[in-house]
């Protein structure tokens, strides 16, 4: 049986996208302790949620996009051996767009 992961609410999940290593002339600098922000992939979203006043919120985010979000404050889980992001969808830092030029 396989098993797939739903996200509910206004939440999303994301699969990370693995950042290298950068390169200075011949010297391979480790991404060592900057605090920088993760990038994924959006892999499930929820259909939102419901206001305090009853208007319906509807998430932003869609399947496919690739988004950064922040260290803190996003669940990081492992499900099948697969690392993932589960946050809010209010709290996408941004997401990546591709230029036409």
């Amino acid at each position: 049986m396989l098993k797939t992961l739903q996200a509910n609410n206004d939440r999303v999940i994301i699969k990370p996208i693995e950042s290298g290593e950068e390169m200075y002339g011949s010297i391979i600098v480790p991404d060592m302790g900057k605090e920088k922000p993760e990038m994924g992939e959006v892999i499930s979203v929820g259909p939102g949620r419901q206001s305090e006043f009853g208007s319906w919120i509807e998430v932003n985010a869609k399947v496919g996009d690739i988004v950064l979000i922040p260290k803190i404050g996003s669940l990081r889980i492992d499900f099948e051996g697969q690392e993932y992001f589960i946050t809010a969808d209010r709290e996408i830092l941004a997401t990546v767009l591709e230029s036409q030029n």
